[in-house]
């Protein structure tokens, strides 16, 4: 360390009490240091970095820094080395007045971790302040009538030092007839006086000129001294004396003015205008006391005139001068010792500093939020204060140091389940009654990217027509991911797979940010009933989160394709042949049969057979089966009959609209003998099959119209159901389940075999020439 030197005495004297001092103590994690006042600026004062067990090279990374709570800027540290030096000038006077101990505390800080010390830095005193006294000189007046061994008071000096430093001696030059009389208080204040130890004769002398020396006890030592002007009186020899030396008064800090303190006495032997007494404070009372205090001249009551602070001045001393009126006057000196009593009527204060915020919802438990720091100006109990938080938090306080805190963390955080909290910190005294005071602490909790974006269900079943336009809008599918910002943006894509051989993507698309899934081609029915895919969301974290769901598009059948004739290898009509009838034939003999297919489905591909109007003539002796396409006689012939018949027969679906095909029947009527030979078998085998067909469409069209009648009433029902329920749209994840029907009603002919498979993989079975009876199921999401 560097010191000022005064002398070599000086500079061993702080130098041993330095290294005696300059200690760290271990038990309390406390690094201790001290440092003289006055030091000059870069005077070392301790290796703080060393002493804390810190590196060097962490203490500008981690943001190093040193802060004191009222005099941040009298030390310093150097970053380079880690050294703490004095960087202003310490006056310990300035700092701490006459208190024995003067220290500075000071709080390391380390961010990235945050991490805190506390250091303590002793201000040592040193000898910087000479005894002063009052005034330059004290008159002094003395009957000359005075008795040997009379004592006379005489104002000492005041030294600004502490301990040794400010013990005074005093000395009195060398003289026939005084000497100086030192009395020592317990509260370690002189009382000086001058002892008469020659008769005064004024004729003789009438006037002493003496020198009061005063010297302190620092290294090297200091001195102050004061002129005595001493005249000698020859009247009024007899003084004012009080009933006591030292008055001893206690007084509440909260005393109201006007309150009495006390009432001093004293009285003088003389009579008259010599014994009349008037009271006075001394001259050497300080302007803080005459603010406080007033003394009446006459009784000797002194009351309070102003407000007692224990925290701003614990203890008072008055001195009081008694006069009398003689003349020359003479006067008697006492002390009057004040000292207040705490009362708790300073509320603890908080600081809070370091804000660790926001706070990240996966910081581990013990994390530290913030630094708290209390204190109270009262004493004893009642500057005794402890922290509390407000319940139900998940926060703690930690005890750091005396009257430090640190708020830190104590169960785990969920930012979606509780995004801020208004933590509340409660300091309380340990005064009757308490006094308290609160801060508020809001801790934003910031969001981690711990949830995937979820669904409403795992599955949703959508209805599209085929042959729409391309690019249409089918569906929009929606996640909802629970954290914030960046880790709640989704986006949409496809998961990738083959649908027969070709890629999902040539089928649909769906749209990164709204979900939105469109159709990118015309989707046909008859190639493609139905279409399984599943869409993928993903939030924008670090690392992303995702989750699937599944569509099932089903392709509604649109009447978009019309009858088909079979060729007429298969045994049917596709356009106009000639058949040979014999005129012979009765009623009801099948000549002929049209068939034909429809590539739709349900009533699309549902089909019936007319003879067209006009074909034939008026009584044409020919008809045709509605649902099976034969072509019967309904008469028999005769010879009036055309030898030629030319019939043309529609075929006609149930579409809306419906679509129809045409087939031209050429028939020659002919003689029974020339007739083929197979034409009666043939006819009898037809009109067998005919009259079985009419008997099984009878019950066929009864099915269908009660199939009909049940589609209608369950339609009417759910169309009531939407309405009870409004706002719920068909293809929505909340809306009821809907009835799907894989066939409305059978297809009466023959389908063509389909062109691909659907998407579940399975090939759809070949339609039967039978009306199959309608299969409806309920879409229920699980």
């Amino acid at each position: 360390m560097l010191f000022s030197r005064r002398g070599n005495k000086g500079a061993t004297h702080l130098l041993l009490s330095l290294l005696l001092l300059a200690s760290w103590e271990e038990g309390s994690g406390q690094v201790r240091y001290s440092v003289p006042e006055e030091a000059k600026h870069g005077t070392f004062v301790g290796r703080i970095a060393q002493d804390l067990g810190l590196e060097l090279a962490e203490l500008v990374p981690r943001l190093f820094r040193v802060a004191s709570k009222d005099h941040g800027d009298l030390l310093e540290v150097n970053l380079q080395n880690g050294i703490l030096f004095v960087n202003s000038r310490i006056d310990r006077e300035a700092l701490c007045g006459r208190r024995l101990e003067c220290s500075l505390h000071l709080e390391v800080v380390m961010d990235r971790p945050l991490q805190v010390f506390h250091v303590e830095v002793e201000v040592k005193d040193i000898n910087d302040n000479a005894p002063v006294f009052k005034e330059r000189e004290q008159r002094i007046f003395i009957s000359e009538s005075r008795f040997l061994g009379s004592r006379f008071p005489v104002e000492g000096a005041a030294d600004a030092d502490i301990g040794t430093n400010a013990l005074i001696t005093y000395s009195l030059n060398p003289n026939d007839y005084f000497s100086l009389d030192i009395q020592t208080t317990d509260e370690l204040s002189k009382s000086l006086s001058l002892e008469l130890r020659k008769p005064l004769d004024r004729e003789e002398m009438p006037e002493l000129h003496l020198l009061l020396t005063a010297r302190d006890g620092g290294k090297p030592e200091l001195e102050g001294s004061v002129q005595l002007l001493i005249t000698v009186l020859d009247v009024n020899d007899n003084a004012p004396l009080f009933t006591q030396d030292v008055y001893r008064v206690h007084l509440l800090e909260t005393t109201a003015n006007g309150t009495l303190v006390i009432t001093v006495n004293a009285s003088d032997a003389d009579e008259g205008q010599n014994g009349e007494i008037l009271f006075s404070f001394g001259g050497d009372v300080s302007l803080d006391i005459t603010k406080k205090f007033k003394i009446d001249s006459i009784s000797g009551k002194i009351t309070l005139i102003g407000i007692l602070d224990y925290e701003e001045t614990e203890f008072y001393e008055i001195r009081v001068k008694a006069v009398d009126k003689g003349s020359p006057p003479m006067a008697d000196h006492c002390k009057i010792l004040v000292k207040v009593l705490d009362v708790n009527d300073n509320a603890p204060e908080m600081a809070i500093t370091s804000l660790s915020l926001p706070i990240r919802e996966d910081s581990p438990l013990g994390t530290v939020i913030a630094l708290i720091r209390v204190s109270d100006l009262d004493s004893g109990a009642n500057g005794q204060v402890t922290c509390s938080l407000n319940p139900n938090m998940p926060f703690k306080l930690v005890s750091t140091y005396k009257n430090h805190y640190s708020l830190v963390l104590d169960s785990a955080l969920d930012r979606e389940n509780v995004s801020s909290y208004q933590v509340v910190v409660t300091a309380r005294d340990g005064g009757s009654p308490a006094l308290w005071a609160t801060a508020s602490v809001s801790v934003e909790v910031s969001d981690v990217n711990d949830h995937a974006p979820a669904f409403a269900q795992p599955e949703y079943t959508v209805f599209v027509k085929e042959n729409n336009a391309p690019g249409c809008h089918i569906f929009t599918v929606s996640a909802r991911d629970a954290d914030a910002q960046e880790n709640a943006r989704v986006s949409y894509a496809l998961v990738e797979r083959r649908v027969g051989e070709r890629a999902l993507s040539s089928y649909v698309s769906v749209h990164a940010e709204s979900g939105q899934v469109f159709a990118l081609q015309p989707l046909d029915h008859e190639e493609l009933e139905l279409l399984r895919f599943q869409v993928s969301a993903r939030d924008a974290g670090v690392p992303p989160l995702g989750s699937n769901v599944t569509l099932q598009v089903f392709v509604l059948d649109e009447n978009d394709n019309a009858p088909a004739l079979l060729p007429a290898g298969a045994g049917a009509l596709g356009g106009a042949r000639g058949e040979l009838v014999s005129r012979s034939v009765g009623a009801g003999h099948v000549v002929a049969k049209v068939r034909a297919v429809d590539a739709d489905s349900g009533y699309n591909a549902w089909l019936s057979y007319e003879l067209a109007p006009g074909a034939g003539g008026a009584r044409s002796p020919f008809r045709v089966g509605l649902y099976t396409g034969e072509i019967s006689t309904t008469r028999g012939l005769d010879e009036a009959d055309a030898a030629r018949q030319r019939l043309l027969v529609l075929v006609k679906d149930h579409g809306e609209p419906a679509l129809t095909a045409t087939a031209t029947v050429l028939l020659s009527l002919v003689e029974s003998g020339q007739a083929p030979q197979a034409a009666p078998s043939r006819v009898a085998v037809a009109g067998a099959a005919a009259a079985a067909l009419v008997d099984v469409n009878v019950y066929l069209i009864v099915a269908i119209c009660a199939v009909s009648s049940l589609l209608v009433l369950t339609l009417l029902l759910y169309s009531a159901l939407r309405c009870w329920a409004p706002g719920r749209g068909a293809a929505s994840a909340e809306a009821k389940p809907p009835v799907v029907c894989a066939s409305a009603v059978g297809s009466w002919s023959s389908s063509q075999q389909r062109r691909q498979r659907c998407a579940r993989g399975r090939v759809p079975p070949r339609r039967t020439s039978w009306p199959s009876v309608p299969v409806c199921l309920r879409v229920q999401p699980p």
